[in-house]
């Protein structure tokens, strides 16, 4: 008899569910270059970009272990967002948008935050993805493994092995993450309370390089 295919919401997924079901194995190592050549971008942060990162910034410190995620969204992130313009005539961004994925057996889908991705009225492609969560306290949900299982069903909807993008937040700590083929690394985390949102810019600037020169490529 046919084993009958599982199916599981990425938020109910574990990390150490995902190693064992999907074979997932982290590269600890600091210069895996995936990752480690994404942290090294360098962006031009004008004096302009600095006035308003700084401005938000000071509500993240006095806010960032209150704030719901709606809050953090509205309040931090969404204007974060737009002083690194991630917006581009090769792709969309998408909010609140469901993806599934049918991945050794196992159908994986959910509602995702944010991703860029191909597709006029919605995702077809998925580059790269960012998964807020509420504060800074832990949460019964595992944001690696909700992020990497978002991942795992973009390789399957984008037929490749090429490296996708993403990273989840609390509150004021930003956490950068690659997979490649069966291959994750994880940064550590960056804190955009302090001089670590200079970088927090230009590396979310240096994903939006890396995916429009894949684009180009794939036409």
């Amino acid at each position: 008899m046919k084993e009958k295919n599982k199916m599981k919401t990425f938020e109910k997924w574990k990390i150490d569910e995902l190693i064992n079901t999907f074979g997932l194995r982290r590269n600890r190592n600091p210069n895996f270059p995936p990752l480690a050549d994404w942290l090294k971008a360098k962006s031009v942060i004008t004096k302009e970009d600095t006035t308003v990162l700084e401005e938000i910034q000071k509500d993240l410190q006095d806010n960032a272990e209150y704030w719901n995620e709606d809050e953090l969204k509205f309040m931090f992130i969404s204007p974060f967002l737009k002083i690194v313009n991630l917006k581009s005539s090769y792709y969309k961004i998408f909010t609140q948008r469901p993806i599934s994925a049918e991945v050794k057996n196992t159908k994986l889908n959910g509602i995702v935050d944010f991703v860029i991705a191909k597709g006029e009225a919605e995702p077809q492609k998925p580059y790269f993805f960012i998964h807020e969560y509420k504060q800074e306290k832990k949460s019964a949900n595992d944001p690696t493994a909700q992020l990497l299982a978002e991942m795992l069903a973009a390789q399957v909807q984008n037929e490749n092995d090429t490296p996708l993008y993403g990273c989840y937040v609390m509150g004021r700590f930003w956490f950068f993450i690659v997979l490649q083929g069966n291959e994750y690394s994880i940064s550590n985390a960056y804190n955009a309370s302090d001089d670590d949102i200079f970088q927090i810019v230009s590396i979310l600037r240096a994903a939006k390089i890396k995916i429009e020169e894949r684009i180009k490529l794939e036409k």
